[in-house]
């Protein structure tokens, strides 16, 4: 069964303004990486503009937060609004955060039906990302929590008991813990540079015994990587259980990066990405929707994203 990809040209249209790290260009890296041979085999298809989006939306954030962000959306060409000092919104946002959503939702129903939908797994290529915005707060670069969101769905319309999140971005995803953090049966564990944006993330975080966070040191690589993900969240993971498995897929802990200081390379994706995949054929009939999170330095991204996606369509078959 092929890996699905979903994406959308509009993710170029979120335009965060000169000198702003995420920009457009992320995705034209991830694009020239994923037009290779390598990846000829890729399930590859939009990222929809589902009816249902804005229904998904209220799961995990309150009616005044999607009213907040679709009211400061900009109509002029070339207006950029600041949500807060990083998180910026262009005419072309709107459509761009709601098609983020909407390739996770998607890529649950697909994974959650591979007998009809021919795939198992999926990576969804997406701006903006969602990981830091909570139930009633974009930021972070983040409009709406993208991968809280698919979580949430996939209960609701799949009947998914436990669904688990597993975030390897280098800053915590302040987002995702907010919305989970008083839930059993959502799991959410996080490898993250700390201190660092947003200071949340500390080892005493941890919901009613669903949130495991594993904070790293300024300069750690690899080795402090896998220790922490071997010892504290990969066995959680196990013990918990989940029928879904998604993945907050940010690779700026990757040495290159501009925003931070892990020392992670590209194969430390891959064995994470791995490892996770694992689990998932073990305990959810290899089910995984990864969702793009963080990665500012373009060719680091495209290499990691390569990895990880490889990864991906190896495991799928």
């Amino acid at each position: 069964m092929p890996t699905l990809l979903l994406t959308h040209p509009c993710f170029l249209d979120h335009d965060t303004g000169y000198g702003h790290p995420e920009r457009p260009d992320r995705m034209r890296a991830v694009d020239k990486v994923l037009s290779h041979e390598l990846f000829a085999g890729l399930k590859r298809d939009e990222a929809p503009l589902r009816a249902d989006v804005e229904e998904s939306i209220l799961r995990a954030h309150p009616r005044s937060h999607l009213e907040m962000v679709r009211a400061a959306r900009p109509t002029t060409d070339g207006e950029q609004v600041h949500l807060d000092p990083d998180t910026v919104m262009s005419p072309g946002s709107w459509e761009a955060a709601l098609r983020a959503v909407g390739a996770g939702l998607e890529a649950v129903d697909r994974v959650m039906n591979p007998k009809e939908s021919g795939t198992r797994n999926a990576f969804c290529q997406v701006r903006p990302c969602g990981h830091h915005a909570e139930a009633d707060r974009a930021m972070g670069f983040c409009l709406f929590s993208n991968i809280a969101i698919a979580s949430l769905y996939a209960r609701a319309k799949h009947g998914c008991e436990r669904v688990a999140v597993v975030d390897f971005d280098v800053h915590h995803g302040n987002g995702t813990q907010d919305i989970f953090q008083a839930d059993k049966d959502l799991f959410f564990g996080s490898t993250h540079q700390m201190p660092l944006y947003p200071g949340t993330g500390a080892l005493s975080e941890t919901g009613v015994g669903n949130l495991f966070n594993a904070p790293l040191r300024s300069g750690d690589g690899g080795e402090a990587f896998r220790e922490a993900m071997e010892s504290r969240i990969l066995p959680a993971l196990k013990n918990f259980s989940p029928d879904l498995i998604l993945i907050s897929a940010g690779f700026d802990a990757h040495r290159s990066d501009p925003l931070a200081s892990l020392e992670l390379v590209e194969n430390d994706f891959g064995w994470i990405t791995g490892k996770l995949l694992d689990i998932a054929e073990k305990q959810c009939e290899g089910r995984v929707v990864s969702m793009l999170e963080g990665g500012y330095d373009l060719t680091a991204l495209a290499r990691s994203v390569g990895v990880h996606v490889k990864t991906l369509m190896d495991a799928a078959g």
